[in-house]
């Protein structure tokens, strides 16, 4: 089934998500609904607090980027509970964008090689490092979990010149070809 995707404003994607045990409800049913609705958006990655789900869960699949990253062909994960343990290397810029923002992307700065511990969909811990392009996805949806957005992640002057655009996405005048939920206006 595919989700409804929260937009920019919208309060769960600025909260901390909760850690989740094996017995958490209908979590099965969830991922399989994340992959259809990062899929229809489409997207190369989705996480939990997108879809107004308050858990450490995202999903990627980096499957479209194997025309320029052979590397990246049938890369698809689930990582529930994710801790980075570790951030290396000198930062460099790529241009991101976000499902939750649509219509901007931005050119965000982040570590080329991460380190992190995680769990899959069967709770089965892994403990891997990730490089490039699929560490940067990885970067983007962990943030999600941690209650941050790219845009957090530009100067104090870039995100005051995107203002009136965020303020639009939030308000709903945004042109898109997925189901999207915005955040309720509170009339005075």
């Amino acid at each position: 089934m595919i989700l409804p995707i929260v937009a920019y404003g919208t309060p769960v994607l600025k909260q901390k998500a909760a850690f989740i045990d094996a017995e958490h409800p209908g979590l099965k049913d969830l991922i399989a609904n994340m992959f259809e609705t990062m899929y229809y958006a489409p997207g190369v990655g989705l996480a939990a607090p997108q879809v107004a789900h308050s858990i450490r869960l995202f999903i990627i699949d980096v499957s479209p980027f194997a025309d320029d990253y052979p590397e990246l062909a049938g890369i698809k994960k689930t990582f529930i509970n994710a801790e980075i343990i570790e951030e290396s290397g000198v930062e460099w810029k790529f241009n991101e964008g976000c499902l939750s923002i649509p219509s901007i992307r931005e050119d965000i700065e982040r570590k080329p090689v991460i380190r992190m511990k995680y769990q899959d969909e069967n709770f089965d811990y892994f403990e891997e490092t990730f490089e490039g392009i699929l560490a940067r996805v990885i970067q983007h949806e962990y943030d999600h979990i941690e209650g941050m957005l790219f845009t957090d992640r530009l100067s104090q002057l870039r995100r005051t010149l995107l203002r009136g655009k965020l303020q639009d996405i939030s308000k709903g005048k945004v042109k898109i070809d997925y189901k999207m939920k915005f955040p309720q206006i509170r009339r005075k």
